[in-house]
């Protein structure tokens, strides 16, 4: 698993319930994968922004990680890009997905890591 660079990231992600976390820090993980595997995208900044993870690049748009109130844990692309619609035009089955904002999760095991690495490296590489 990557560390923590940020306290006050791992603190936020110590507050999530057991399963919740989990799936948040596949996710997380996944991220940071993508982007080790790119030759293109710049580092990647874990920070918090409105209270919950967040990852930025200088090449990419914010990925955000957080708990939506209907339960379960979620994926946020900023809403303002093509980034989800691209994704669903890809994989229009299987994701339970809030408009142009967030993919939604019940549990870690609904997470196919092959096909979010399409929408993680869309937002990644979403400047270039």
């Amino acid at each position: 698993m990557t560390p923590f660079k940020d306290p006050a990231v791992e603190a936020v992600f110590n507050t999530f319930p057991d399963d919740v976390r989990e799936g948040l820090l596949l996710l997380r993980e996944q991220i940071f994968t993508v982007a080790k595997t790119s030759k293109t995208v710049t580092p990647i900044t874990e920070a918090l922004r409105w209270g919950q993870p967040a990852y930025l690049s200088k090449t990419g748009s914010t990925l955000r990680l957080g708990i939506p109130k209907t339960g379960g844990f979620a994926i946020y692309a900023h809403c303002q890009t093509t980034i989800m619609s691209d994704f669903v035009r890809m994989f229009p089955e299987g994701f339970k997905v809030e408009g142009n904002r967030a993919i939604h999760f019940a549990n870690q095991h609904e997470i196919d890591t092959d096909k979010l690495h399409f929408l993680i490296s869309r937002a990644q590489t979403y400047k270039l």
